[in-house]
This record gives C-alpha cells, structure tokens and sequence, in this order.
C-alpha cells in the first residue's frame, strides 16, 4: 500500500548509495549511481542516513518470487520506499539489477514542476517477470554491425528489463535466380561473430545467445567447402555427406567457448522435409555434442520434419515462428517440448525493403494490445495465433518459456544504418518488454495501450547508459547545434559527435584541383561511424559512408 508521504530526491541531494549482501556473490549491479539523476553522490555506507535520500540494494535469496508456470527465478524485487530510503531487495543480483530500472523508471514518470525534484510516494511493493524468456533477435549475418553499437542497444534494452538478445550471425541473401544458378557463389552469405577481447558486448545484459543457421541457410559454409552442399541446392548442406556433420562440430567447437550463455541455437530452419530423418538425427545429435563439449543446450527454429521412425528430443526448445506451416506450438508443449514464441504474424520485422509488402518496420501497437483476438485481446508470449484460440496456450503452460522478436535483414547490405535499425527497435523493445513481462489479462498492473503510449517518450528520452538518440545536450527543437562561417583547417572538430534527427544540415565545398579523387568531408563519431564523401570529376556526386558500406548519391554537384 502507497501512502501519500514521499520519498523526495532533489537536485544538490547528497544521495547515498548502500549493497547489502546476504551471501557472498560475484555479481552486484553495475552502475547505478552514474545513472541517477543530477544529484550529488557520497561514498557507500552500510547504514540508512534519516537526513540524506539512500537507496540500498540488497540480495534475499528466501524470497519467493515465481515465474507464472510456478518456477522460482531471480530475476524477482521487492522494494520498500520510506521518507528516508529506497530499499530494493533482488532475490537474485538479475532481480536487484531491475529492481534498479524500476526505481529510474519510476524516477524519469514521477518528475513535476520546474525543480528538478523526483518525488515517489512511500510504500512498498513486489515484481518480477511472467515468463523466463524476454529478447530480440538481430540479423547480423546479413548486415554488419559494431559491437559498440550492439552494446548501445543492448544497454537500451535492459532500461526496460529485456534479458535476451539472440545474435543470428550466419545467412545468406535469398535470390532464387542467382541461387539455384551457375553464380552461387557471387551470392551475398556471412557469418560473423568474433568481437575484439575489449569489446564492450562482454558482461552485458541482456545476455547474447548465438546462432550459426545449419543445415538450411547455408550457403556461407557451402561457398567455404562446396563438397559439403546439396547437390543443386547449395543454401542446403547434405547431412548424408561424411564430412558435412564433423565439419559442422568443429564450427561449435570453435566459438562455444567464446559465449557465457547456457544455451546457443543451431537454426535448423527451414530445410526440406523429404529428408526429415536425418534432419531430426543431426538434430539430436548436435544437441548431445553441444552438451557435453560446453554443458549447454540447443534450440532449433520450429520446422515441419514429418517422420514415422523418431522426434527431436525433449531436451532441445523449438523457437515457433510460424503458425500452421512450420510448427504446431501446443502440440509441441503437450509432447514435453519447451517452446518459444516468434510467431511472425506479431513478432517479425524487416530492415528496408524495396518494394511493397514485407514485414512491418516495428511492432504493431494495436495488434499486440488489441487484435490478439477478435474479442479484442492483447498479445502475450502464450498466443501464436489470433483467429484459432484453439492453439494458444494457458500463461502459465510449464512448457512456454517466453518470446523472441526478430528483426531481419532480408536485403542483406542495403542503406539500413545502425541508427534506422535502432528507431526499428527503440518502441518495439519497450512494447514487447511490457507484454513479455506482464502478460495479457493477467495482472492489474499491466498498461494500457493508452498508457503506455503516454510512458514511453520520458522514458525512451532518459534510457541511461547511450544515446542512441544523438540527443544533444541542452538543445531545443528549432536550437541551431553549430554554425562556421569556414573552416579553418582539417580534420576540424564541430564540437558535436552526432546529431540526431531531424535536423537540416548545410554545407558548402570550393575543391581544387589537386584534391585527391574522393574525399571525405564530415565524420561522425560513436556507433554510426559515417561520412559524407565528395566524388571529385568525372563523378561529381556527393557519396555516403555507413556501416563499412559507401553509396553514391543520385543528383550531381554543381559545377562550381
């Protein structure tokens, strides 16, 4: 129960921060006081001070915190709010780390008046997730990005309690033309994973789960080792073929060490169901050889693989993405399988397209809050499909482990720049972190559409940790941000590493003739990495640098 008196943090506040361990532990919430509002901090304690704000955070591994199929997890809070403290007690150090996105959450909603003071009624409260499975999937075998780019999005992420991201790093461009011709292997495929050992991806959360898509989706390994493919299908590797499922282990055997996740994904997508026995025993097989090379476990994308003679075993989840054709989710679940929902009707999207159609550019608002049903329903990891409530599963089915979105990059390496992918994902993270932590007619606490649709901008605005927004500090809409009448030499620094949109950039350039052929005129710093290029005669055009990838662009310079 919340009562009217208030916690109250105010610019000037000396704001103590206090951990309290139940038991030893190796982890504890990183960076909490870098994240707190302009306040002034003071060194740790381990007693509340009644005249100063503290927050004190604390593991209590007895709590009783479930998921709702009934399991226990630690990813539970409770928090306890006095006129004095801000207590958040994790029942894991997971639990205490969202129990300190609640409190900055709460922190950003709560602000009034032109004072700057955080103001939080007293009281106590408890929270903690419905389903143990809450991430997004990026397509980076079809589109490079940084890692400190990915570090950025995942440190986004977390601000709204996603614990997942699935990093599909190998696939290739589908064009059937080039595909199934003499030209396979011009064909655009990668896999990329390796990030450098100070990569700022080490230690985040969420925590990343890889996936080397085999033996579909192939063609990256069959340009490496031709005598692996199937005959006329080369995005199809032969599991018959002696060589094809040792070559495949030692791929595994290579990166499974460099991932701290208890699980990898092996793909296994959309291969051909005439040879559905040897697809489930290469199944099968790989997740006994993940197990016991690195303990961990396998997940496979839901695929139709009729056979009479044998089933991928229990142990393996079946990621679900499509309703009827590639899987049945509750016939699944009733066979023992865990599942985890990617149904593509809700949960897929798409980087630009150069057509019409396709999937959608983000989550659909109305179809996640609304058309789950056509009584009106929301969407939640339980629902794979709106118009036969048949197969949707109860919330709390043991089996259901959560859900995953996935934002591909069908058209490989187009112009998608990491910031277009960031505002793909920016509300669709935060959307589908509300329904994959609450659930749909669960819980009183959940938002409305309404409701959320009003939280979401503070709270987009004052995610901690990026900017991935390219907010410029103390700018408002209309602010010029930089203005040189010339510039007095080269490299020159605007003082601004990005900005961004919208905006209005302008810009003149008198080259000479001894400029080189191309040159670059602006530079932008941090994840976006991108430049502005000048193609000198006989060109002549103005060319853009994003993502490893130059474009030229259409209209010609002028002559002078």
């Amino acid at each position: 129960m919340l009562t009217p008196v208030a916690y109250r943090c105010s610019p000037g506040d000396r704001v103590r921060a206090t951990v309290i361990r139940s038991r030893p532990h190796s982890h504890s919430p990183p960076a909490l006081l870098e994240e707190l509002p302009p306040v002034q901090i003071v060194s740790l304690g381990t007693s509340i001070d009644h005249h100063s704000p503290t927050i004190v955070l604390t593991l209590d591994s007895s709590s009783s915190h479930t998921l709702y199929s009934g399991s226990a997890t630690v990813e539970g809070h409770d928090f306890f709010i006095s006129n004095a403290s801000y207590v958040i007690s994790g029942s894991g150090p997971i639990g205490a780390w969202w129990g300190t996105r609640t409190l900055l959450q709460q922190l950003v909603l709560s602000e009034s008046g032109d004072d700057g003071t955080y103001r939080l009624p007293t009281g106590n409260g408890t929270d903690c997730p419905g389903w143990e499975v809450r991430g997004f999937m990026l397509d980076t075998g079809r589109h490079w990005y940084a890692a400190d780019f990915l570090a950025d999005v995942c440190t986004y992420a977390s601000f709204f309690k996603i614990n997942e991201l699935h990093i599909h790093a190998s696939d290739n461009l589908w064009i059937p033309s080039l595909l199934y011709g003499p030209d396979w292997g011009s064909l655009y495929s990668g896999l990329r994973f390796q990030p450098p050992p100070d990569s700022p991806v080490y230690g985040l959360v969420p925590h990343l789960v890889p996936e080397i898509d085999t033996p579909g989706h192939s063609l990256v390994i069959s340009q490496w080792r031709p005598q692996l493919m199937l005959n006329g299908t080369p995005d199809f590797l032969n599991l018959t073929y002696p060589e094809t499922i040792p070559t495949i282990k030692s791929i595994w055997t290579q990166f499974l060490s460099w991932f701290s996740s208890n699980e990898v994904s092996i793909g296994a997508d959309e291969y051909s169901s005439s040879f559905a026995d040897a697809y489930i025993s290469f199944v099968n097989e790989m997740s006994s050889y993940v197990g016991r090379m690195s303990g961990k476990g396998i997940r496979v994308w839901g695929t139709y693989e009729p056979s009479n003679t044998s089933s991928i075993s229990t142990n393996v989840t079946i990621q679900h993405w499509d309703f009827p054709d590639g899987s049945i989710p509750v016939s699944l679940l009733s066979s023992g399988h865990r599942v985890i929902n990617s149904e593509q009707a809700f949960l897929y999207l798409d980087g630009k397209i150069p057509t019409e159609g396709g999937f959608a550019q983000t989550l659909n608002l109305s179809l996640l809050f609304s058309g789950a049903s056509a009584q009106g329903a929301g969407w939640a990891p339980n629902v794979f499909t709106a118009s036969d409530p048949g197969n949707n599963t109860a919330y709390n089915n043991p089996g259901l482990r959560g859900a995953i979105f996935a934002l591909w990059n069908d058209w490989g390496p187009n112009a998608t720049t990491p910031l277009e992918t960031y505002y793909q994902l920016s509300q669709s993270l935060a959307v589908f972190a509300e329904k994959t932590w609450s659930g749909s007619g669960v819980r009183k606490s959940e938002l409305t559409m309404e409701q959320f649709e009003a939280a979401y901008p503070p709270l987009n605005a004052h995610a901690p940790g990026q900017n991935l927004n390219r907010a410029v500090t103390g700018m408002k809409p209309g602010d010029v941000v930089y203005a040189f009448e010339s510039v007095p030499y080269f490299p020159f620094h605007t003082g601004v590493d990005s900005v961004g949109p919208p905006y209005t950039l302008s810009f003149s350039v008198r080259p000479t003739a001894a400029d080189v052929e191309t040159m670059g005129i602006l530079h932008s710093r941090g994840c976006s990495k991108g430049q502005i290029l000048l193609c000198m005669p006989p060109l002549s055009r103005l060319g853009v640098t994003r993502s490893t990838i130059s474009f030229l662009l259409f209209s010609n310079c002028s002559g002078d």
